[in-house]
């Protein structure tokens, strides 16, 4: 049976507050371009010693698998209920989204014009982490695109009197066309210390996989059933951005394929760039013209797909048997949560899939 272990850490002296917190419920893990998040309860006789060590919006928490770093993040509530003590974290790419830009262009580094996203979001997290107690030690892969944003005619630029969050300039760099992908890592120091970062992959994160599969009667603990829902299908999606009447800036998406036809508008009111909101209309449309999907499963340790085998942005194949269908395809995990063994519960993990077919990559 593994071995879980979590500690928790001083966001800006770095230094370790509790090498061992005793945590029960615990649920963690990553996500596809966006933060992981992580809950759990300590133990009652215990919460009140481990409060000082759980300090929301300073203190890191870090979850140890068998001495392998799985996750970490910041801890952002910390609140009793009766002789318990409830915490929730979220992931590092949090932190941007609680943080604004005060000077304008990320401190001078904008505004830019075929401006690769990957170098727009190490400026971003460069220009968070440069200010008065904000230093979080992140890093972020040095990994480049072939995706531009920004055109002479129309700069991406951030102007600091909008005072926009810096999640969600990142969150602008992953909707251009061909746009990267990111998630969270961590590891072990070399000073002995949990280290995080931002893994940054283009054309995408992940690869499929061969060597792994998620199937019923082998590793497959339960499923959520196959989805087959219209009405979040359709073919032609139309794209609203910034502007009032006929400025309004609009793009559509539309494409023909023997079904009946199906519009889903979509309202992006703080989108000036037309060129990002056509592909932000066909990166929709793509994702909706699917029927037909499974976007969960448990899985048990087993060696078909090992817990900590398989990475955010993998696709596996999924062959899933119940009363219903027989569902036999390629999916892409953009989540998971584990949940350690407790009692009689063995350890699970939870993993949020999408149809491999609703993604396409730049190349």
């Amino acid at each position: 049976m593994p071995s879980y272990r979590y500690l928790t850490q001083h966001a800006l002296t770095s230094s370790i507050l509790a090498p061992d917190l005793p945590l029960s419920q615990v649920e963690f893990g990553p996500e596809l371009s966006g933060s992981g998040s992580l809950t759990a309860v300590v133990e009652p006789r215990l919460a009140h010693l481990a409060r000082e060590h759980l300090d929301p919006g300073t203190s890191l928490i870090f979850a140890e698998r068998d001495t392998n770093l799985l996750w970490g993040g910041i801890v952002w509530r910390a609140d009793p209920e009766g002789q318990q003590l409830r915490i929730e974290a979220a992931g590092f790419g949090s932190y941007p989204h609680r943080r604004h830009d005060l000077h304008g262009n990320l401190g001078g580094r904008g505004p830019y014009v075929h401006a690769d996203p990957c170098k727009v979001i190490r400026d971003v997290w460069a220009y968070c982490q440069e200010q008065p107690d904000s230093n979080l030690r992140v890093a972020v892969d040095a990994t480049t695109s072939r995706a531009t944003v920004g055109t002479p005619a129309e700069p991406y630029a951030v102007d600091w009197w909008e005072a926009p969050t810096l999640g969600s300039v990142i969150d602008d760099m992953t909707a251009v066309e061909s746009a990267p992908e990111w998630t969270e890592a961590v590891s072990w120091g070399a000073n002995g210390k949990p280290t995080a970062r931002i893994r940054l992959g283009w054309p995408r994160l992940g690869t499929r996989r061969t060597d792994i599969a998620f199937t019923s009667g082998i590793n497959i603990a339960s499923a959520v059933p196959v989805e087959y829902d219209a009405d979040s299908y359709s073919q032609v999606v139309i794209a609203l951005g910034a502007g009032e009447g006929r400025s309004r800036r609009r793009a559509v998406d539309a494409v023909r394929d023997g079904r009946l036809r199906l519009e889903h508008v979509m309202e992006i009111p703080s989108e000036k760039g037309n060129d990002r909101l056509a592909v932000r209309a066909r990166t929709e449309r793509t994702a909706r013209q699917v029927i037909g999907e499974v976007t969960e499963v448990v899985l048990r340790d087993h060696p078909a797909a090992p817990i900590g085998s398989f990475q955010i942005g993998d696709e596996v194949r999924l062959r899933l048997h119940d009363q219903w269908t027989d569902f036999d395809g390629w999916a892409r995990i953009v989540g998971w949560r584990i949940k350690p063994s407790s009692g009689e519960t063995q350890e699970q993990a939870v993993v949020h899939l999408q149809r491999a077919d609703r993604f396409t990559y730049g190349g």
